[in-house]
């Protein structure tokens, strides 16, 4: 007979892998993990093995709780006690003692004080709502809101904070819910198991879409423009009567975005690494994105059949990476597949089910459906489509919805093949049709009983949203994070690190972590070479760490993101600066400084000479804009030459205050005249911290 593998084994023997592994140990029988193999003589150890501790457990069971038979002995009884209590007893019913009454005081009645009103809330309602919350007329509460020296009208917003200090007037205590809460469905959800949702990440042209091909038997790759992942996607696959979903990710910003919005799709992270390229930068990227979800990364070798794959090579450079396998004795499931071949394929699809049969996954399902969008679109002939995973409850055709500040209903289901179907359960991925307008990938969308609560649900989410956009965003700095481990609010500050070259990220992680002291720990979140990206930005926001760049700053469409969430981007050009920023936050004696922040990038395109201007610079502006009185770096051959300020700027024949990407201007640096074609600029603008922010 062919050898069984540790999981299977344990399954038919009800134990769970891990305590059959432990016991594989005890008996001298090397099992390095779930997958390994077992031979029929080593089964037949094990059981024999099983067998004797029942008998062991069940023999000093009998021997702990067993009654002892003890005979029980009489009791004389003696006559002459039992005279003398009688005539005892006699005696005093002849005297007739009377006992002492104590009259009995009554404890003073205190009136209960009435329970204090608890009401609901949600953020940014309007006078009129928060007045029918709390059962008081709008006159009283406009009457309130004046005498805080507010003006509002019947149809004006407040924040929390205003409407903490209203019910306060009115004696009642504020619980916050979300909008979402206050449409949900009442009684006991029956909860049942659900599929696990597994999402393949790793380097680009690694093979992730041609596994998917492998495993679900759709030519997925062959319908992508350049057989390359350009949308998410999700399919189905039943292996062994268990169902499995997959996402396919065009990369780590659609991951992490939805993390962003406060999400969390994944179960189960497949990292695809090739043998005959190793780990890459962006493998490592997917690593630290999959950590910071705190999901499980079940490693998936490519490319086994190639003559120059790598395997052991591959395996040693995950184990730097923090990734250690079982074969080197860590946790993180490894499998070797050749995804064009289909060899590995089942023993890739075991270790997910054993995985998933670790995290007990399951989802209530009599109740209104709730998921996220995966990715949605504009159909020709079908309208607005969405592709939404269904996380809870059961999605039916016909069921009325809302999805941000969009609602609508349900006219048609379609399955990942395009075929129509009623209705979808938890973990599964549906084609949904009927949205008023398109959705962003990660928003919750959420069924309801009845149409008229969607169309509400949609137009308070939209009022909200305008009102959050409009309303000023707290920014995470150094100077905040100072601030709250002073408090001993947070005890780790954490850093994304991006450098020139990869000996200087090396030489900042050594020496970022040598500054750990007993009130915080420094931790990195990502390490990277290159320029902070949106990716970059989208792993900060969610974790709440701080960029930083050594001898890099922020691509534009970074910087514009990095403005909009409040994520904070520190460049320096020396290591001890770096060094004495963080540590200075850690130890609450951080200082103001200047901060340049990059805003633009142009190209010379020719270079003239003009009597008594001097140098001007012919540019065309490739990315974000440039301004007078920036400061501008001139680099030459990918080396930095010069650091000078713009003191002239001109579009045609004007003096121009700024200038977009697209257009070609002319641009003269203070005090500098070598300046040669082909030449780039980047463009800074100097920030001050105020000193005021500083505790």
């Amino acid at each position: 007979m062919s050898p069984k593998k540790v999981h299977s084994i344990a399954k038919n023997l009800g134990l769970s892998s891990a305590a059959l592994i432990k016991l594989l140990e005890e008996i001298g029988i090397p099992a390095k993990g779930h997958m390994s193999t077992l031979t029929d003589e080593e089964i037949k150890k094990v059981k024999a093995k099983i067998s004797e501790e029942k008998k062991r457990v069940k023999k000093e069971f009998t021997r702990r709780y067993a009654k002892p038979q003890v005979k029980e002995k009489k009791k004389k009884i003696n006559k002459e006690e039992i005279e003398e209590k009688v005539k005892s007893t006699l005696a005093k019913l002849e005297k007739r003692e009377t006992k002492k009454h104590y009259k009995r005081e009554m404890p003073q009645r205190t009136e209960a004080a009435p329970p204090e009103k608890v009401i609901e809330v949600t953020d940014f309602m309007t006078v009129a709502e928060l007045s029918q919350t709390l059962g008081k007329p709008v006159s009283e509460v406009i009457k309130k809101c004046m005498d805080l020296g507010m003006m509002v009208s019947l149809n004006q917003r407040l924040d929390l904070d205003t409407i903490s200090i209203i019910c306060d007037e009115f004696k009642c205590s504020v619980k916050t819910v979300s909008i979402e809460e206050q449409f949900k469905s009442t009684g006991t959800a029956e909860v049942v198991e659900r599929p696990p949702v597994v999402t393949v990440m790793g380097h680009v042209d690694h093979g992730k879409t041609t596994l998917l091909d492998a495993i679900t038997k759709l030519k997925v790759a062959e319908q992508e423009y350049g057989q390359i992942t350009q949308k998410m996607a999700a399919y189905q696959v039943v292996y062994h009567s268990k169902t499995v979903t997959f996402l396919d990710t065009p990369g780590h910003e659609a991951f992490t975005a939805m993390r962003a919005r406060g999400t969390q799709v994944t179960d189960i992270v497949i990292l695809v690494v090739a043998a005959d390229d190793g780990v890459m930068p962006q493998t490592v990227e997917a690593i630290d994105h999959a950590r910071a979800a705190n999901v499980p990364i079940i490693v998936c070798i490519n490319k086994v059949d190639l003559p120059n794959a790598k395997v052991n090579l591959v395996k040693s450079q995950l184990a730097k990476a923090n990734v250690v396998i079982e074969d080197f004795g860590g946790k993180s499931i490894c499998v070797e597949v050749s995804a064009l071949k289909g060899q590995g394929i089942p023993d890739l699809l075991d270790a997910i089910l054993v995985k998933a049969e670790e995290l007990n996954l399951n989802a209530p399902l009599n109740k209104l459906a709730k998921g996220v969008v995966l990715e949605a679109r504009l159909d020709r002939g079908k309208g607005n489509v969405s592709t939404v995973l269904v996380q809870e409850g059961i999605l039916r055709k016909g069921d009325p919805f809302v999805c941000g500040p969009h609602f609508g209903r349900v006219r048609e289901l379609f399955d990942e093949q395009f075929r129509k179907v009623q209705e979808a359960g938890p973990s599964t991925p549906v084609l949904v049709l009927g949205f008023s307008g398109l959705p962003q990938a990660g928003e919750i969308f959420l069924a309801v009983d009845e149409e008229h609560r969607a169309r509400e649900l949609a137009a308070q989410r939209e009022s909200m949203d305008r009102s959050r956009r409009l309303a000023p965003k707290s920014k995470l700095t150094l100077l905040s994070l100072q601030e709250k481990i002073q408090t001993g609010e947070i005890k780790e500050l954490k850093v994304l690190l991006k450098a020139d070259t990869s000996g200087s990220v090396e030489a900042l992680d050594e020496k970022l972590r040598e500054l750990t002291t007993e009130e915080a720990t420094i931790r990195i979140v990502h390490k990277g070479v290159g320029k902070i990206s949106v990716s970059d930005i989208l792993l900060a926001e969610v974790t709440g760490a701080i960029c930083v760049g050594f001898h890099v700053g922020p691509e534009t469409s970074a910087l514009e993101i990095a403005e909009r969430e409040g994520v904070e981007i520190r460049t320096y050009r020396l290591i001890y600066e770096a060094l004495d920023d963080l540590r200075a936050a850690m130890l609450g004696m951080l200082e103001p400084k200047l901060q340049e922040i990059l805003i633009g990038e142009a190209e010379v395109r020719e270079v003239f000479t003009i009597p008594r201007v001097g140098v001007i610079a012919g540019c065309y502006l490739k990315d974000g804009k440039v301004t007078r009185n920036s400061i501008a770096h001139l680099i030459r051959d990918k080396k930095e030459i010069q650091i000078a300020k713009v003191v002239s700027l001109r579009r045609f024949k004007e003096d121009a205050r700024e200038v977009m990407a697209g257009y070609e201007c002319g641009i003269g640096l203070e005090n500098v005249s070598d300046i040669q074609k082909n030449d780039i600029m980047h463009f800074y603008k100097i920030e001050e911290q105020a000193a005021s922010d500083v505790k």
